[in-house]
């Protein structure tokens, strides 16, 4: 029998990729999620962590981290994208490029050179590390709010907001019931790429912070420093939990806008 080779076979790395890279490790952290220290089937690291304040402190810390930070991040990268999009500015490749270059940058040195510049004007960790943290969060994830708001606006029908003005609506109610609208989706992608990114990150709470702010990625991070598997492995199986629920919440906020349009 002649093979032949067909479409479907170009799939064939990314199942092996998926397979080994995403559900394999995906199973150990199930497997030692729900199992204690000698291998057996166990709820000794959800009740651990159920029963423990500091997790829930620490759960806590992260979400309000978080959603500060995505509130920041829109209330700077909107009106930006929004400038961005418009017709004299949205030609020029330089302006858009301002905004990308710091992500192709080491995400660690991009931390590092944060640090440095908060301490030269005394925002260091040890004093302030909520404020030096905050900082360090905007500046790292402002660009993954302007970038899918820039690609929403771009789509905008301009048209609707000048038959809206000239039908005698003001430029704040053009923007509320008609600009907002229009660009919801690009919101929601924001909200997406930074609200969940914040809350699972270690490196620049550890590094501004000074070690005084403990969020869900650094407690993780620190479970499996200290060979706790079990409790570090339900953690992240929780936060797994979390983005999941974050990410069928907004696809279905997209396919609410999708299917009713701007009313």
């Amino acid at each position: 029998m002649k093979f032949r080779f067909q479409r479907k076979y170009f799939s064939i790395p990314y199942i092996i990729f998926l397979a080994l890279f995403i559900i394999v490790p995906m199973f150990f952290i199930a497997y030692y999620a729900f199992s204690n220290s000698s291998g057996a089937f166990s709820f000794e690291a959800a009740k651990k962590f159920f029963t423990d304040p500091a997790k829930f402190q620490v759960i806590l810390v992260s979400l309000f981290i978080a959603i500060q930070t995505t509130l920041i991040c829109l209330i700077i990268g909107y009106p930006i994208a929004y400038i961005l999009a418009k017709k004299e500015y949205n030609h020029n490749v330089v302006l858009i490029m301002l905004f990308i270059m710091p992500m192709w940058i080491n995400f660690v040195l991009r931390t590092a050179a944060t640090r440095d510049i908060l301490f030269a004007i005394g925002l260091t960790g040890g004093k302030h590390p909520y404020v030096a943290t905050l900082i360090g969060m905007v500046y790292n994830y402002l660009p993954f709010v302007i970038l899918p708001l820039y690609s929403t606006m771009l789509k905008l029908d301009r048209s609707q907001m000048e038959a809206a003005a000239d039908l005698g609506a003001s430029p704040i109610q053009v923007f509320f019931k008609n600009t907002i609208p229009q660009s919801m989706p690009g919101i929601i992608s924001a909200v997406t790429m930074t609200l969940m990114p914040v809350m699972s990150s270690y490196v620049i709470s550890d590094a501004l912070s000074e070690g005084n702010i403990t969020l869900i990625g650094n407690s993780i991070y620190l479970s499996f420093a200290n060979s706790q598997w079990n409790n570090g492995s339900f953690t992240a199986l929780l936060l797994l939990i979390l983005v999941l629920l974050t990410m069928w919440g907004t696809n279905g906020r997209k396919s609410e806008e999708v299917r009713g349009g701007l009313w």
